[in-house]
C-alpha cells in the first residue's frame, strides 16, 4: 500500500479544494441522517379511543360470491338483474330459430317505428327523453333471467344486511373478528352473486307469475320507461294480428315489407308483457295499447275518473237531504193550509149574508 501523501491544500488548485470540500460534507450529511431519531407525536387517548377502519381482504369491486363471478352464467346474472331494474316495461315473445340476418331485420324496424314515435311526441310538444336508443330486443336464457327475476322481487337487502357493530376499541376495528373472515357466509354481502341473495331467494323458486312463461326460447323486448305509445309501436311491428292493430303502410314503411322482415316476425309469438312488476296477459296488453296520449293521457282519464265518482257520491249524499227538505216542505205547507182553512170560513159566510140581505131588498122593492 503506498503511503499517504500530505500535500499542503496552497499546493491545490481551487477547483480540487472546491471538489474535496463538497465530498466532506455529503458524508457529514448522509452519517447524520443515519443517526438521526424520529420526532413523531404518539396518538392522543382519544384516537385510541376511537375504533379505526379494518383492513379489507378482498377488492372493493369484487367482493366474495356464491356464484364465481368468473363464469358467463354469473355474468349473466348481473346483466339481467341490471335489465329488469332499469326496464319498468318489458315485452316477452316466444321465437322460434331465427336466422342472424331475420334478427338484425327486426331489430331494425323496431328502431325505425320508435325513433318515428320520439318524433311525434316531439311534435306534440311534450318534454320527454328519446327512448329509441334505448329499446333493445335480447335473447335470454330463461333458467338464469326466472332467477335475476326473483332476486328483483324477492330479495330485500335492508332486511337481509345485518350492519356492522361496535367492538373493543382494543382491537382497533370497528367490525367484529367475524366479518373479518372474507367467506362467502358473510351475511354483510349483499350483492346479487352474494349467498344471502341466494338463500333468500331459493325457498320462492318456481313461485313466480312469469315461471310458466319463462319456458323454452324467449326474448325480450325492454322499454326503459312505462310508455304505451312506444309499446304499440312495437306490438305494431311485432305482432299486430294477435293485438288487433294495424299493420304499417307499405308507402310509410317499405321495409316492414321485406321478405326478411315477415319471416322473422311470423316465428314471433307474444307471451305476455310486463309493467311495474305487474304481468299482463294479452288482454291486459291490449288494453295498455288503446291508451292515448302515453301516460299523460293515462294521468288525464284517472282525473276524471275521480271527478266523476266524486260528482256522484256528492249527488248521492245530496239526495237524501233534498228529499227530506222537500218533505219538510210539503208538510210546512199543508199545516199553513189547515191553520188559514177555520179564518177563511167565517169571511165566507158574512159574504153569503151580504149577498142574501141585497136580494132581501130587491125583493121588497
Amino acid at each position: 500500500m503506498p503511503p499517504r501523501l500530505r500535500l499542503p491544500s496552497g499546493r491545490l488548485s481551487q477547483p480540487v479544494r472546491h471538489n474535496v470540500r463538497c465530498r466532506n460534507e455529503v458524508f457529514v450529511l448522509s452519517r447524520s441522517a443515519s443517526t438521526a431519531t424520529a420526532t413523531t407525536s404518539g396518538a392522543s387517548l382519544e384516537q385510541l379511543d376511537q375504533p379505526q377502519a379494518p383492513i379489507s381482504r378482498f377488492h372493493k369491486t369484487q367482493p366474495p360470491s356464491h356464484r364465481n363471478p368468473e363464469f358467463r352464467r354469473s355474468q349473466l346474472l348481473r346483466q339481467y338483474t341490471s335489465l329488469i331494474r332499469t326496464s319498468p316495461l318489458m315485452i316477452f315473445f316466444q321465437h322460434n330459430n331465427l336466422k342472424s340476418v331475420e334478427w338484425v331485420a327486426v331489430r331494425r324496424e323496431l328502431t325505425t317505428a320508435m325513433r318515428q314515435v320520439d318524433k311525434q311526441i316531439a311534435a306534440e310538444g311534450r318534454n320527454l327523453p328519446e327512448l329509441a336508443p334505448h329499446v333493445k330486443v335480447n335473447i335470454l336464457q330463461t333458467s338464469i333471467f326466472d332467477v335475476a327475476l326473483r332476486i328483483v322481487e324477492y330479495f330485500r337487502p335492508q332486511q337481509s344486511a345485518q350492519p356492522p357493530k361496535g367492538v373493543d376499541p382494543v382491537t382497533q376495528t370497528s367490525l367484529e373478528p367475524d366479518f373479518l373472515a372474507a367467506s362467502k357466509d358473510d351475511p354483510s354481502l349483499i350483492h346479487d352473486l352474494s349467498r344471502t341473495a341466494h338463500d333468500a331467494v331459493a325457498p320462492m323458486k318456481r313461485k313466480h307469475e312469469m315461471s310458466t312463461i319463462l319456458l323454452g326460447p324467449v326474448a325480450a323486448v325492454s322499454i326503459p320507461a312505462v310508455s304505451p305509445e312506444h309499446m304499440k309501436a312495437a306490438l305494431s311491428i311485432l305482432c299486430p294480428k294477435e293485438v288487433g292493430l294495424r299493420a304499417p303502410r307499405r308507402k310509410t314503411n317499405p321495409g316492414w315489407f321485406d321478405l326478411t322482415v315477415q319471416g322473422g316476425i311470423q316465428k314471433l309469438n307474444l307471451l305476455a308483457a310486463r309493467a311495474d312488476s305487474d304481468v299482463m296477459d294479452v288482454e291486459k296488453t291490449k288494453w295498455v295499447t288503446s291508451i292515448e296520449g302515453g301516460m299523460d293521457g293515462l294521468r288525464s282519464q284517472l282525473v276524471r275518473a275521480l271527478q266523476s265518482v266524486g260528482a256522484n257520491i256528492t249527488n248521492t249524499l245530496e239526495g237524501a237531504s233534498k228529499s227530506l227538505y222537500l218533505t219538510l216542505e210539503s208538510r210546512r205547507s199543508v199545516l199553513e193550509e189547515e191553520q188559514k182553512g177555520p179564518e177563511e170560513k167565517p169571511e165566507e159566510k158574512t159574504e153569503e149574508k151580504t149577498e142574501e140581505k141585497t136580494e132581501e131588498k130587491k125583493d121588497e122593492q
